[in-house]
Protein backbone atom coordinates (compact mmCIF):
# COMPACT_ATOMS: atom_id res chain seq x y z
CA UNK A 1 0.00 0.00 0.00
CA UNK A 2 1.50 3.38 -0.96
CA UNK A 3 1.53 6.53 1.09
CA UNK A 4 -1.38 8.20 -0.71
CA UNK A 5 -3.54 5.13 -0.06
CA UNK A 6 -2.45 5.15 3.57
CA UNK A 7 -3.51 8.76 3.93
CA UNK A 8 -6.83 7.94 2.31
CA UNK A 9 -7.35 5.36 5.02
CA UNK A 10 -7.01 8.13 7.60
CA UNK A 11 -4.84 8.64 10.69
CA UNK A 12 -2.40 10.81 8.75
CA UNK A 13 -3.42 14.25 9.86
CA UNK A 14 -1.35 15.69 9.11
CA UNK A 15 -0.02 18.86 9.28
CA UNK A 16 2.64 17.32 11.38
CA UNK A 17 4.12 16.28 8.07
CA UNK A 18 6.96 18.44 6.94
CA UNK A 19 6.94 16.43 3.72
CA UNK A 20 6.51 12.77 2.87
CA UNK A 21 9.80 11.02 2.29
CA UNK A 22 10.43 7.67 0.68
CA UNK A 23 11.12 5.16 3.43
CA UNK A 24 14.13 3.04 2.62
CA UNK A 25 13.98 -0.07 4.74
CA UNK A 26 16.82 -0.51 7.13
CA UNK A 27 18.43 2.81 6.17
CA UNK A 28 19.70 5.10 8.90
CA UNK A 29 18.18 8.56 8.62
CA UNK A 30 18.56 11.77 10.55
CA UNK A 31 14.96 12.97 10.15
CA UNK A 32 11.83 10.81 9.98
CA UNK A 33 8.60 12.15 8.53
CA UNK A 34 5.20 10.79 9.43
CA UNK A 35 4.98 9.45 5.88
CA UNK A 36 8.15 7.45 6.45
CA UNK A 37 6.77 6.03 9.69
CA UNK A 38 3.44 5.10 8.07
CA UNK A 39 5.10 3.31 5.15
CA UNK A 40 7.45 1.39 7.42
CA UNK A 41 4.55 0.32 9.66
CA UNK A 42 2.35 -0.79 6.75
CA UNK A 43 5.18 -2.92 5.39
CA UNK A 44 6.58 -4.33 8.61
CA UNK A 45 4.11 -4.05 11.49
CA UNK A 46 4.10 -7.50 13.15
CA UNK A 47 0.35 -7.50 13.79
CA UNK A 48 -0.45 -6.60 10.18
CA UNK A 49 1.94 -9.23 8.88
CA UNK A 50 0.24 -11.87 11.05
CA UNK A 51 -3.29 -10.77 10.10
CA UNK A 52 -2.62 -11.15 6.38
CA UNK A 53 -2.74 -14.92 6.80
CA UNK A 54 -6.43 -14.55 7.68
CA UNK A 55 -7.15 -13.35 4.14
CA UNK A 56 -5.25 -16.31 2.70
CA UNK A 57 -7.25 -18.64 4.93
CA UNK A 58 -10.52 -17.03 3.81
CA UNK A 59 -9.58 -17.53 0.17
CA UNK A 60 -8.86 -21.19 0.93
CA UNK A 61 -12.29 -21.56 2.57
CA UNK A 62 -13.94 -20.06 -0.50
CA UNK A 63 -12.13 -22.58 -2.69
CA UNK A 64 -13.21 -25.45 -0.46
CA UNK A 65 -16.82 -24.28 -0.34
CA UNK A 66 -17.10 -24.45 -4.14
CA UNK A 67 -16.07 -28.11 -4.40
CA UNK A 68 -18.60 -30.81 -5.21
CA UNK A 69 -19.10 -33.80 -2.88
CA UNK A 70 -16.79 -36.68 -3.73
CA UNK A 71 -18.24 -39.79 -5.41
CA UNK A 72 -18.28 -42.93 -3.28
CA UNK A 73 -17.00 -46.33 -4.36
CA UNK A 74 -18.42 -49.35 -2.53
CA UNK A 75 -17.97 -53.12 -2.65
CA UNK A 76 -20.52 -55.53 -1.24
CA UNK A 77 -20.10 -59.30 -0.73
CA UNK A 78 -23.30 -61.35 -0.19
CA UNK A 79 -24.26 -65.05 0.29
CA UNK A 80 -20.94 -66.51 1.38
CA UNK A 81 -19.59 -68.49 4.33
CA UNK A 82 -23.11 -69.72 5.12
CA UNK A 83 -24.69 -73.14 5.17
CA UNK A 84 -26.19 -75.36 2.56
CA UNK A 85 -26.04 -73.84 -0.90
CA UNK A 86 -24.52 -70.66 0.59
CA UNK A 87 -21.58 -72.66 1.96
CA UNK A 88 -18.17 -71.24 1.06
CA UNK A 89 -18.31 -68.96 -1.99
CA UNK A 90 -20.54 -71.10 -4.21
CA UNK A 91 -23.43 -68.61 -3.94
CA UNK A 92 -21.27 -65.51 -3.60
CA UNK A 93 -22.62 -62.31 -5.12
CA UNK A 94 -20.21 -59.43 -5.49
CA UNK A 95 -21.45 -55.90 -6.18
CA UNK A 96 -19.14 -53.02 -7.12
CA UNK A 97 -20.97 -49.70 -7.27
CA UNK A 98 -20.29 -46.02 -7.63
CA UNK A 99 -22.57 -43.46 -5.98
CA UNK A 100 -22.77 -39.67 -6.12
CA UNK A 101 -24.66 -37.19 -3.94
CA UNK A 102 -26.62 -34.66 -5.99
CA UNK A 103 -27.07 -31.45 -4.01
CA UNK A 104 -30.39 -29.75 -4.56
CA UNK A 105 -31.21 -26.10 -3.93
CA UNK A 106 -27.86 -24.79 -5.26
CA UNK A 107 -26.19 -25.59 -1.94
CA UNK A 108 -22.72 -25.51 -3.48
CA UNK A 109 -23.23 -22.02 -4.92
CA UNK A 110 -24.68 -20.81 -1.64
CA UNK A 111 -21.74 -22.22 0.31
CA UNK A 112 -19.38 -20.40 -2.03
CA UNK A 113 -21.35 -17.16 -1.63
CA UNK A 114 -21.19 -17.54 2.14
CA UNK A 115 -17.44 -18.08 2.06
CA UNK A 116 -16.96 -15.07 -0.24
CA UNK A 117 -19.06 -12.88 2.07
CA UNK A 118 -16.92 -14.06 4.98
CA UNK A 119 -13.81 -13.15 3.00
CA UNK A 120 -15.20 -9.66 2.30
CA UNK A 121 -15.82 -9.18 6.01
CA UNK A 122 -12.27 -10.25 6.84
CA UNK A 123 -10.94 -7.82 4.22
CA UNK A 124 -12.84 -4.97 5.89
CA UNK A 125 -11.56 -6.04 9.31
CA UNK A 126 -8.06 -6.04 7.83
CA UNK A 127 -8.60 -2.46 6.69
CA UNK A 128 -9.82 -1.52 10.18
CA UNK A 129 -6.70 -3.15 11.60
CA UNK A 130 -4.58 -1.06 9.24
CA UNK A 131 -6.38 2.06 10.46
CA UNK A 132 -5.62 1.07 14.05
CA UNK A 133 -1.94 0.71 13.19
CA UNK A 134 -1.88 4.04 11.33
CA UNK A 135 -3.57 5.78 14.26
CA UNK A 136 -1.10 4.24 16.70
CA UNK A 137 1.86 5.25 14.51
CA UNK A 138 0.49 8.79 14.43
CA UNK A 139 0.11 8.88 18.21
CA UNK A 140 3.65 7.58 18.68
CA UNK A 141 4.96 10.10 16.16
CA UNK A 142 3.21 12.92 18.03
CA UNK A 143 4.74 11.63 21.27
CA UNK A 144 8.20 11.91 19.70
CA UNK A 145 7.49 15.40 18.37
CA UNK A 146 6.21 16.54 21.78
CA UNK A 147 9.17 14.93 23.57
CA UNK A 148 11.52 16.77 21.21
CA UNK A 149 9.90 20.08 22.10
CA UNK A 150 10.12 19.31 25.81
CA UNK A 151 13.79 18.38 25.47
CA UNK A 152 14.47 21.60 23.57
CA UNK A 153 12.71 23.75 26.16
CA UNK A 154 14.45 21.86 28.97
CA UNK A 155 17.80 22.70 27.39
CA UNK A 156 16.74 26.35 27.14
CA UNK A 157 15.64 26.21 30.78
CA UNK A 158 19.08 24.97 31.77
CA UNK A 159 20.66 27.83 29.86
CA UNK A 160 18.29 30.26 31.54
CA UNK A 161 19.14 28.86 34.97
CA UNK A 162 22.83 29.13 34.16
CA UNK A 163 22.37 32.74 33.09
CA UNK A 164 20.49 33.46 36.32
CA UNK A 165 23.25 31.85 38.36
CA UNK A 166 25.87 33.95 36.55
CA UNK A 167 23.89 37.11 37.27
CA UNK A 168 23.43 36.24 40.94
CA UNK A 169 27.08 35.20 41.33
CA UNK A 170 28.12 38.60 39.98
CA UNK A 171 25.84 40.32 42.50
CA UNK A 172 27.10 38.13 45.35
CA UNK A 173 30.72 38.86 44.40
CA UNK A 174 29.88 42.55 44.36
CA UNK A 175 28.32 42.17 47.82
CA UNK A 176 25.00 43.26 46.39
CA UNK A 177 23.21 39.98 47.23
CA UNK A 178 23.51 37.49 50.10
CA UNK A 179 25.32 34.16 49.68
CA UNK A 180 22.00 32.32 50.15
CA UNK A 181 20.74 33.64 46.82
CA UNK A 182 23.74 32.06 45.07
CA UNK A 183 22.95 28.72 46.74
CA UNK A 184 19.31 28.91 45.67
CA UNK A 185 20.36 29.70 42.10
CA UNK A 186 22.71 26.70 42.03
CA UNK A 187 19.86 24.49 43.30
CA UNK A 188 17.67 25.83 40.49
CA UNK A 189 20.38 25.01 37.94
CA UNK A 190 20.71 21.47 39.31
CA UNK A 191 16.97 20.96 39.04
CA UNK A 192 16.99 22.24 35.47
CA UNK A 193 19.80 19.87 34.57
CA UNK A 194 17.91 16.94 36.11
CA UNK A 195 14.78 17.91 34.18
CA UNK A 196 16.82 18.13 30.96
CA UNK A 197 18.20 14.62 31.47
CA UNK A 198 14.69 13.36 32.21
CA UNK A 199 13.27 14.86 29.02
CA UNK A 200 16.09 13.32 26.97
CA UNK A 201 15.29 9.94 28.52
CA UNK A 202 11.59 10.35 27.71
CA UNK A 203 12.52 11.27 24.13
CA UNK A 204 14.54 8.08 23.78
CA UNK A 205 11.62 6.03 25.09
CA UNK A 206 9.25 7.73 22.65
CA UNK A 207 11.60 7.04 19.72
CA UNK A 208 11.86 3.36 20.64
CA UNK A 209 8.08 3.07 21.05
CA UNK A 210 7.61 4.52 17.55
CA UNK A 211 10.18 2.16 16.00
CA UNK A 212 8.39 -0.80 17.63
CA UNK A 213 5.45 -0.10 15.32
CA UNK A 214 7.50 -1.49 12.43
CA UNK A 215 9.11 -4.23 14.51
CA UNK A 216 12.48 -2.62 15.19
CA UNK A 217 14.27 -2.67 18.53
CA UNK A 218 16.33 0.42 17.62
CA UNK A 219 14.82 3.63 16.18
CA UNK A 220 17.13 4.03 13.19
CA UNK A 221 16.36 7.76 13.09
CA UNK A 222 17.48 10.77 15.08
CA UNK A 223 14.46 13.08 15.07
CA UNK A 224 10.86 13.30 13.96
CA UNK A 225 10.49 15.95 11.28
CA UNK A 226 7.38 17.79 12.41
CA UNK A 227 6.01 21.17 13.42
CA UNK A 228 3.95 20.53 16.52
CA UNK A 229 2.45 24.03 16.45
CA UNK A 230 1.30 24.02 12.81
CA UNK A 231 -2.49 23.86 12.56
CA UNK A 232 -4.30 23.56 9.23
CA UNK A 233 -8.04 24.25 8.87
CA UNK A 234 -10.27 21.30 9.74
CA UNK A 235 -13.59 20.60 8.08
CA UNK A 236 -16.85 21.38 9.84
CA UNK A 237 -18.43 18.88 12.21
CA UNK A 238 -21.51 18.44 9.99
CA UNK A 239 -19.34 17.34 7.06
CA UNK A 240 -17.55 14.80 9.25
CA UNK A 241 -20.81 13.34 10.52
CA UNK A 242 -21.91 12.73 6.93
CA UNK A 243 -18.75 10.73 6.21
CA UNK A 244 -18.74 8.56 9.29
CA UNK A 245 -20.56 5.67 7.61
CA UNK A 246 -17.51 5.07 5.39
CA UNK A 247 -15.46 4.00 8.39
CA UNK A 248 -14.62 0.27 8.14
CA UNK A 249 -15.89 -0.16 11.71
CA UNK A 250 -19.30 0.77 10.28
CA UNK A 251 -19.05 -0.74 6.81
CA UNK A 252 -18.16 -4.07 8.37
CA UNK A 253 -21.76 -4.28 9.58
CA UNK A 254 -23.02 -3.87 6.02
CA UNK A 255 -20.67 -6.66 4.98
CA UNK A 256 -21.79 -8.70 7.97
CA UNK A 257 -25.40 -8.21 6.87
CA UNK A 258 -24.49 -9.73 3.49
CA UNK A 259 -22.82 -12.58 5.35
CA UNK A 260 -25.97 -13.15 7.42
CA UNK A 261 -28.11 -13.07 4.26
CA UNK A 262 -25.88 -15.75 2.75
CA UNK A 263 -26.18 -17.82 5.93
CA UNK A 264 -29.96 -17.52 5.79
CA UNK A 265 -30.15 -18.60 2.15
CA UNK A 266 -27.91 -21.58 2.85
CA UNK A 267 -29.97 -22.56 5.92
CA UNK A 268 -33.12 -22.45 3.81
CA UNK A 269 -31.48 -24.52 1.06
CA UNK A 270 -30.38 -27.09 3.62
CA UNK A 271 -34.03 -27.77 4.40
CA UNK A 272 -34.22 -29.46 0.98
CA UNK A 273 -32.91 -33.04 0.92
CA UNK A 274 -30.09 -34.22 -1.31
CA UNK A 275 -30.30 -37.18 -3.69
CA UNK A 276 -27.78 -40.02 -3.72
CA UNK A 277 -27.60 -41.95 -7.03
CA UNK A 278 -25.67 -45.20 -7.41
CA UNK A 279 -24.79 -47.51 -10.28
CA UNK A 280 -22.89 -50.78 -10.07
CA UNK A 281 -22.09 -54.23 -11.41
CA UNK A 282 -23.03 -57.48 -9.63
CA UNK A 283 -21.15 -60.74 -10.15
CA UNK A 284 -23.21 -63.91 -9.38
CA UNK A 285 -20.83 -66.77 -8.64
CA UNK A 286 -23.45 -69.54 -8.88
CA UNK A 287 -24.22 -68.83 -12.54
CA UNK A 288 -21.12 -66.85 -13.37
CA UNK A 289 -23.41 -64.10 -14.62
CA UNK A 290 -23.17 -60.34 -14.24
CA UNK A 291 -25.91 -57.76 -13.86
CA UNK A 292 -26.23 -54.03 -13.37
CA UNK A 293 -27.62 -52.59 -10.16
CA UNK A 294 -28.90 -49.02 -9.71
CA UNK A 295 -30.51 -47.12 -6.93
CA UNK A 296 -31.12 -43.82 -5.29
CA UNK A 297 -31.73 -42.61 -1.76
CA UNK A 298 -33.19 -39.45 -0.26
CA UNK A 299 -33.83 -38.59 3.38
CA UNK A 300 -37.45 -38.03 4.32
CA UNK A 301 -37.97 -34.54 5.77
CA UNK A 302 -40.29 -35.74 8.52
CA UNK A 303 -38.73 -34.30 11.67
CA UNK A 304 -35.62 -32.29 10.74
CA UNK A 305 -36.25 -29.59 8.17
CA UNK A 306 -33.49 -27.37 9.57
CA UNK A 307 -36.09 -25.25 11.36
CA UNK A 308 -33.66 -24.26 14.12
CA UNK A 309 -30.91 -23.30 11.65
CA UNK A 310 -33.30 -21.09 9.68
CA UNK A 311 -34.60 -19.41 12.82
CA UNK A 312 -31.06 -18.75 14.06
CA UNK A 313 -30.08 -17.27 10.69
CA UNK A 314 -33.08 -14.90 10.85
CA UNK A 315 -32.07 -13.85 14.37
CA UNK A 316 -28.44 -13.26 13.34
CA UNK A 317 -29.60 -11.12 10.43
CA UNK A 318 -31.77 -8.95 12.66
CA UNK A 319 -28.95 -8.70 15.18
CA UNK A 320 -26.55 -7.30 12.56
CA UNK A 321 -29.01 -4.47 11.81
CA UNK A 322 -29.32 -3.65 15.52
CA UNK A 323 -25.55 -3.69 15.93
CA UNK A 324 -25.16 -1.33 12.99
CA UNK A 325 -27.48 1.23 14.56
CA UNK A 326 -25.72 0.92 17.93
CA UNK A 327 -22.31 1.36 16.27
CA UNK A 328 -23.49 4.44 14.36
CA UNK A 329 -24.79 5.99 17.57
CA UNK A 330 -21.50 5.35 19.38
CA UNK A 331 -19.45 6.65 16.47
CA UNK A 332 -21.44 9.88 16.18
CA UNK A 333 -21.22 10.48 19.93
CA UNK A 334 -17.48 9.83 19.91
CA UNK A 335 -16.97 12.06 16.88
CA UNK A 336 -18.83 14.96 18.49
CA UNK A 337 -16.86 14.66 21.75
CA UNK A 338 -13.51 14.39 19.96
CA UNK A 339 -14.28 17.38 17.77
CA UNK A 340 -15.15 19.54 20.78
CA UNK A 341 -12.03 18.48 22.65
CA UNK A 342 -9.85 19.07 19.58
CA UNK A 343 -11.29 22.55 19.10
CA UNK A 344 -10.68 23.36 22.76
CA UNK A 345 -7.10 22.08 22.56
CA UNK A 346 -6.42 24.24 19.54
CA UNK A 347 -7.90 27.34 21.16
CA UNK A 348 -5.91 26.63 24.31
CA UNK A 349 -2.67 26.30 22.33
CA UNK A 350 -3.26 29.47 20.33
CA UNK A 351 -4.14 31.44 23.46
CA UNK A 352 -1.00 30.29 25.22
CA UNK A 353 1.28 31.02 22.28
CA UNK A 354 -0.26 34.30 21.15
CA UNK A 355 -1.07 35.82 24.52
CA UNK A 356 0.21 34.14 27.67
CA UNK A 357 3.70 33.14 26.51
CA UNK A 358 4.68 36.56 25.06
CA UNK A 359 3.48 38.23 28.25
CA UNK A 360 5.39 35.74 30.41
CA UNK A 361 8.52 36.27 28.29
CA UNK A 362 8.20 40.04 28.64
CA UNK A 363 7.57 39.72 32.37
CA UNK A 364 10.71 37.60 32.78
CA UNK A 365 12.85 40.01 30.81
CA UNK A 366 11.56 42.95 32.88
CA UNK A 367 12.09 41.02 36.12
CA UNK A 368 15.63 40.05 35.11
CA UNK A 369 16.44 43.64 34.25
CA UNK A 370 14.88 44.87 37.48
CA UNK A 371 16.68 42.23 39.56
CA UNK A 372 20.04 43.31 38.15
CA UNK A 373 19.22 46.86 39.28
CA UNK A 374 18.00 45.66 42.66
CA UNK A 375 14.34 46.45 42.05
CA UNK A 376 13.09 42.84 42.29
CA UNK A 377 13.93 40.03 44.67
CA UNK A 378 15.32 36.63 43.70
CA UNK A 379 11.98 35.05 44.57
CA UNK A 380 10.24 37.28 42.05
CA UNK A 381 12.81 36.40 39.40
CA UNK A 382 12.51 32.65 40.02
CA UNK A 383 8.71 32.92 40.01
CA UNK A 384 8.78 34.67 36.62
CA UNK A 385 11.06 31.96 35.24
CA UNK A 386 8.83 29.19 36.58
CA UNK A 387 5.71 30.78 35.10
CA UNK A 388 7.34 30.93 31.68
CA UNK A 389 8.48 27.31 31.84
CA UNK A 390 5.04 26.11 32.97
CA UNK A 391 3.34 27.98 30.14
CA UNK A 392 5.76 26.51 27.61
CA UNK A 393 5.04 23.03 28.92
CA UNK A 394 1.28 23.68 28.83
CA UNK A 395 1.53 24.85 25.20
CA UNK A 396 3.37 21.66 24.21
CA UNK A 397 0.78 19.51 25.98
CA UNK A 398 -2.11 21.39 24.35
CA UNK A 399 -0.59 21.13 20.85
CA UNK A 400 0.14 17.42 21.31
CA UNK A 401 -3.43 16.89 22.54
CA UNK A 402 -4.76 18.66 19.46
CA UNK A 403 -2.85 16.43 17.06
CA UNK A 404 -3.73 13.26 19.00
CA UNK A 405 -7.42 14.19 18.94
CA UNK A 406 -7.19 14.99 15.24
CA UNK A 407 -5.67 11.56 14.64
CA UNK A 408 -8.52 9.96 16.60
CA UNK A 409 -11.04 11.89 14.51
CA UNK A 410 -9.37 10.65 11.34
CA UNK A 411 -9.57 7.12 12.72
CA UNK A 412 -13.31 7.53 13.29
CA UNK A 413 -13.93 8.97 9.81
CA UNK A 414 -11.17 6.93 8.10
CA UNK A 415 -10.27 9.99 6.01
CA UNK A 416 -7.95 13.01 6.36
CA UNK A 417 -9.74 15.95 7.93
CA UNK A 418 -7.54 18.96 7.21
CA UNK A 419 -8.49 20.85 4.08
CA UNK A 420 -4.90 20.78 2.81
CA UNK A 421 -4.79 17.00 3.00
CA UNK A 422 -8.21 16.73 1.45
CA UNK A 423 -7.15 18.83 -1.51
CA UNK A 424 -3.98 16.80 -1.86
CA UNK A 425 -6.00 13.59 -2.06
CA UNK A 426 -8.25 14.83 -4.86
CA UNK A 427 -7.48 13.52 -8.38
Amino acid sequence: MNISRACALGACALILLAGIGAAAQGAERSDLTLGDAVELALKNNPELLASRYELTAAQARSLQAGLRPNPELSLELENFAGSGEARGTDALETTLSLSQVIELGDKRGLRRSLAEADGDLIAIEQRARQLDVLAEVTRRFIDVAAAQERARFAAESTQLSQKTLDTITARVNAARAPLAEGSRARIGLTRAQIEERQTRSELQSARHALAAQWGKAEPGFVAAKADLFAFAPVQALAALLERIERNPDITRFASEARLRDAELRLAQAQSRPNLALSLGVRQIAASNDTALVAGFSMPLQVFDRNQGGIREAHARRAQSDAQLQAALTRARTTLFALYQEMTAARERTEALRSDALPQAQTALEQTQSGYERGRFSLLELLTAQQELLELRSAAIDAAADYHRLLAELERVTSEPLTTNDLEASLP
